[in-house]
This record gives C-alpha cells, structure tokens and sequence, in this order.
C-alpha cells in the first residue's frame, strides 16, 4: 500500500496513566477507517524504536473484558514504551481480527456454545484471522522509523511486517494474565494460531478445545488446570492488580530448602534441593515474572544461568545485587540472551568497563545504612524500566533483606526431604534479652497453602504487613 493513501491530519497532546503521548490520527482512503498512532519521543531515523502493533478490541480495550488479554496488552505496551522514555503504538481499527465487532459478538456466543476461537470465525464465514498490516507499515515509514522491537507474542505479525520490508531487531514478548474466563481462549492461541505465550506446560501440550460443563469438544472430560499452573495464574493476577494500584513492582520469594533449613552446602558449594517437578514450578515462576534478581553470593557460589529452560516461556531479566562489583565476567549469565543488570555502589561503577564490555548493564542505587543496596529506591528504579514483577531467588541476606524491609509479596518456597546441616535461608538472628523475639522482625503468610509435587512439599502464599514498596 503506498503511503499516500494514508493522511496524517491532526495531532495532540494525550497525557495519560502510563504517560504523555502524542496522539496521531491518520485517514485511510482504501478502507475508509481512522487508525492512530500514540508516540512517545521523537521517533525520526530512530533505530530498535520499541513497538506495539495494536488491533482494535472494543470489549478488551475500553470495556475490560476477560475473554481476552487485548487490554491488558495494550496497557502493558504503554508502560514498556513510558519506561523507556520513547516508542509507538500503532492502533489499527480491525475490530475482531478483522472481522468486526458485529461478527466477534456473534462468535463470542458460539464460543460459549463450545466452539473456541478459531471455530467460532470459521463458522461465520470468516477466516481465523482477516488482519493486515500495510497501514502499520506506511504509519512506520510516515514516522520516519528505522527499524524496530516488536511487542508482540503473534509470529504471523512479525512475519508479515518483515515481508514487507521492514526491519524488526527484536521480539519483545508480553506475558498474558491467565484466569478462568481466558484460559481456553489463550491456549487455542498457541495451539492453533502459533503465539508464543508463556503459557503452563498442561495447557499447551495439545490443541486445546472449549470446555462446556466441564466436557471438552472431542467428547472427553476436560481435564482442569495442574494446582501449578493455578498458582502462576492466581500469582500472575495479582501482580498485575499490584501494579495497576501502586505502579512498583510485585515481589515473589521464591527458594528451595531443606528439612533444617539449609539452602546450600556448610562450604558454599552448589548444592541441588528441588526434584524435578518442583524445579519445573520455579522455571513457570520465572517465566510469569519480569525479573529474577539474586545477590552476587549466589552468582559466585552456584552460577547461575537465570534463564527459563524446563518449560516454553521467556526468559526474565536478570538482575543482579552486587554492591562491590565482584561478579566474574566468566559468570554464565552473562552469555545469556538476555544480559544481566548489575545494581552496585556509584563508588564501584569506576571498575565496571569488562563487566559492560561483556554484556551487562550497570546501575548505581543508591546504598542502606549496612552498605547494601537499599531496596526501596532500587524498586522505583525498576519501576521506571518497565519491571512490574520480580522473583528473588537468593540469596539468604537478600531474602532477609526483602522481608525485614516488608517489601515482599509472596512466597513460593520447596521443602525438599532431606537434611543437610548447611547454610540456613535466613541468617540466625539473636535478640537482646528482653526485646521481642526476631520472628517478629519478620511479615507472617496470610492463610498459607502446601502443594505436594513429587517427594517435595510446595508451601505458597501472600504476606501479612507487607508495604507497596
């Protein structure tokens, strides 16, 4: 479609939740429709400008409908762009995955009727999925953009984009809040129009159908949600209900311990806690998460990969606590995809040319009374970057650190069965006679729940006491 066809014809100011952006309206002559672009910096011969390609979703966008994650894609798309200070959105008006919203209501009731998504379109005449994207494309080159990071899990529109000519550098992925209402409607994404959704290994390992009084389509009984993915799903609305209130990131422990406590070897040296099915647990937390952070304890005991490997999902941000700058620059996660943010000292930023020449992004915060990096401002600096979640993995002074300072919000810990007379999860605490005892220094579990899987038992909840951050 040549550019011409598409008129810029009005811009304004639209200051919003996420940000103030400026809003593009543009007339389409081919198909008569008004598109948008909400832009964010000056995009001008930009390179790797981050970008969300949004279709039109009336009941998601503006009504807050849960059979679907448009809006909360959307909005997750606005924050990733604030965050980063510059980007686009690109709203096209294919309501329906083109089909419209008279149609998409209609499939809307044959989907409750226990057809899925893609049936429901196929049944009313349309084909699964009728979009096109020449008006992004000639909004693109409007804007002047060089090329681009794609947010999106859909690989038919990073496929149809790059046929175009366009270059697309990254696909930046965002992670879906699964509930009851979207489940199904998700799962059939991935099963039959390809998306990379992070979803749970049970409901991605076939094509999954629409379940109607708890029968699925090919006439068996639906098999319901593994109590591990329901944990992720429930942990993952909360993340994002916390995000949208207090605009800080939602903070989950996560660690594996044996009976006495231990969580490594007497000596420091790695030591393998979890079985197998609850190590596949911590791989769905990571993957539900938008960070992993550790202290540089465990980079330099375990060496750590930090990446998500034991189901399909993406991998976090690494972020590592390292207040003197002593992770090796032979440290592992170094080489991963996604290369690690090191949180130190301004004192120490001096030495970090071979940790950034290896890959790593270095952030000064701002240090506690103890030295350590102080957790609060630390949370608002990863605010800023787009990070809603975080999973802290160890080691045991940063996890002291989070739950002395109320500053978690879960906990997802494994109790493996054995003992090991090793080092403890927390640091012992002595308290002076007559002061309160140091369990007090400490935020309870609100109604705790324990999930056996396999030999370990899984003990999950949410803490009392706990402060937005």
């Amino acid at each position: 479609m040549a550019t011409s066809l598409l008129n810029r014809t009005v811009s304004t100011r639209l200051p919003t939740a996420e940000g103030e952006f400026q809003l593009i309206h543009y007339a389409n002559a081919p198909d008569h429709k008004e598109h948008l672009a909400l832009v964010m910096g000056h995009l001008q011969q930009q390179q790797n400008v981050l970008v969300r390609v949004h279709s039109e979703c009336f009941t998601g966008d503006v009504l807050g409908s849960r059979r679907c994650d448009c809006g909360e894609q959307l909005h997750a798309a606005m924050q990733l762009i604030a965050a980063e200070g510059q980007g686009l959105v690109i709203y096209l008006r294919q309501e329906g995955r083109g089909i419209g919203l008279q149609k998409k209501l209609e499939a809307y009731n044959l989907q409750d009727q226990g057809h899925d998504t893609v049936d429901a379109n196929l049944l009313l005449g349309h084909q699964a999925d009728e979009r096109t994207y020449e008006v992004a494309v000639a909004i693109l080159r409007d804007l002047g953009v060089q090329s681009l990071r794609l947010i999106t899990n859909n690989p038919s529109k990073l496929e149809q984009l790059r046929h175009a000519g366009l270059t697309v550098t990254e696909r930046v992925p965002l992670i879906p809040t699964v509930h009851a209402e979207n489940r199904t409607y998700l799962a059939t994404k991935v099963a039959r129009m390809r998306h990379l959704l992070a979803l749970p290994p049970t409901q991605q390992a076939t094509p999954i159908q629409v379940v109607q009084n708890g029968i699925a389509k090919n006439g068996h009984a639906a098999s319901p949600p593994s109590p591990s993915a329901q944990l992720v799903a429930n942990l993952q609305e909360r993340v994002l209900a916390h995000f949208a209130r207090y605009r800080l990131p939602f903070v989950t422990l996560s660690y594996a311990q044996s009976l006495d406590g231990s969580i490594a070897a007497a000596d420091g040296t790695p030591l393998r806690i979890s079985g197998e099915r609850a190590m596949t647990l911590t791989h769905m937390l990571r993957a539900a998460h938008d960070a992993i952070l550790v202290g540089v304890g465990t980079v330099l005991a375990d060496d750590p990969q930090l990446t998500v490997r034991l189901v399909a999902g993406s991998d976090p941000q690494p972020i590592l606590l390292d207040t003197h700058l002593r992770t090796p620059v032979t440290a592992r996660c170094l080489r991963n995809p996604r290369p690690p943010w090191l949180v130190t000292a301004k004192a120490a930023a001096t030495a970090a040319a071979p940790l950034r020449n290896a890959g790593a992004r270095v952030i000064t915060s701002p240090c506690d009374a103890q030295g350590r990096i102080a957790l609060q401002p630390l949370l608002r600096e990863l605010a800023s970057q787009g990070i809603r979640s975080i999973m802290v993995e160890g080691g045991a002074t940063v996890l002291q650190s989070f739950l002395k300072a109320r500053l978690a919000h879960a906990a997802v810990i494994t109790i493996a069965p054995f003992f090991v007379g090793g080092l403890p999860a927390l640091a012992t605490q002595t308290a002076p006679i007559g002061s309160q005892p140091a369990a007090s220094c400490f935020p309870r579990l609100a109604t705790p729940q324990w999930l056996p899987l396999g030999d370990d038992i899984i003990c999950h909840g949410y803490f009392q006491q706990t402060t937005a951050g």
